[in-house]
């Protein structure tokens, strides 16, 4: 039972779902389309709003910002799950575990930071529409984007440092599809109170802060709709922010179940059917949301798809 992260030659094993074989086989049919639609839906959007001109807005700026992210998170986590439950290979490095986690810290608490500033961007087309375009500049758009992936980033060094820095004893099985922190933490070989203590208060930061921003600012939002004496405009602002505020809902709810909870009290066996939630159904979600209700999406998308059928 020693300590075994100092060494990076030993790796671990990743249990999946092989607790329920039966699954295997439907969970893999299934994750491989979500995770088809995932790449197909995201990269949709990223590319209609750089051929589109009427999709050159600050909202859209940051939609592609978000499918992106989509992309690289769900890409860091479900190819290894796929092949996990392949049965092909179930091993993972103590570097390529390291790696994981960092990478997934990173561009979890970067899209934590992002929603926020989605948020600013609809409390200012919403409460301060005759100065939104002076207020979203593509000059701070710019900034409020850098800032997000920086924070993301800050977040993810500071807790996977910490996360290296405890010793690891015991058997070499992480009982999740992915390099989890709360499956890793459960295998520190001392009391690591205060270690523990400062991992959560950085998920605090990273995950409450952002919710209670947005929360907010939709706060406004709300105050400002209401205002509104035209049913048409009522409807057109809630259509906006509707959206929004639906993938605010599923990230951050799954997102505060997991890692809001004392670590004595997490199961892993819940853990991998929440964690499937928001690594393969909300990035597959997140295009079908942001668009199937919008109109200008869909205009843009008609639109390539007609020049496609002319000019064949």
């Amino acid at each position: 039972m020693g300590s075994f992260n100092t060494s990076f030659g030993e790796g671990f094993i990743l249990v999946g779902f092989s607790d329920w074989p039966q699954l295997e086989p439907i969970l893999f049919i299934y994750i491989a389309l979500f995770y088809s639609l995932t790449l197909f839906g995201n990269t949709t959007i990223i590319i209609l709003s750089r051929l589109d001109p009427r999709l050159h807005t600050p909202m859209y700026f940051f939609l592609c910002h978000l499918s992106f992210l989509d992309l690289c998170y769900t890409t860091s986590t479900v190819p290894q799950l796929l092949i996990n439950l392949s049965g092909l290979d179930r091993t993972i490095s103590y570097a390529g575990c390291v790696a994981q986690l960092f990478i997934y810290l990173s561009l979890a608490g970067t899209e934590c930071v992002l929603l926020v500033v989605m948020a600013f961007d609809r409390y200012a087309a919403v409460c301060r529409p005759l100065h939104y375009t002076t207020i979203m500049n593509p000059l701070l758009c710019q900034s409020l984007a850098i800032a997000a992936w920086v924070g993301g980033l800050m977040n993810s060094l500071i807790q996977t440092s910490l996360m290296m820095a405890m010793p690891l004893c015991g058997l070499h099985y992480l009982n999740h599809f992915f390099c989890e922190m709360l499956v890793l933490q459960k295998l520190a070989c001392e009391d690591t109170g205060g270690t523990e203590a400062k991992m959560f208060v950085a998920r605090v930061i990273i995950i409450v802060i952002p919710a209670a921003l947005i929360l907010g600012s939709y706060a406004h939002i709300a105050q400002a709709v209401l205002r509104i004496k035209s049913m048409a405009g009522r409807r057109k602002a809630f259509g906006t922010c509707g959206s929004h505020l639906f993938v605010v809902c599923l990230f951050y709810g799954s997102g505060m179940y997991t890692y809001l909870q004392p670590l004595g009290s997490y199961s892993e066996s819940k853990g991998k059917f929440v964690a499937l939630f928001y690594t393969v159904i909300i990035p597959m979600l997140n295009p079908l949301i942001y668009t199937l209700r919008n109109k200008d999406v869909k205009g843009a998308l008609w639109k390539v798809l007609g020049r496609g059928r002319s000019s064949g």
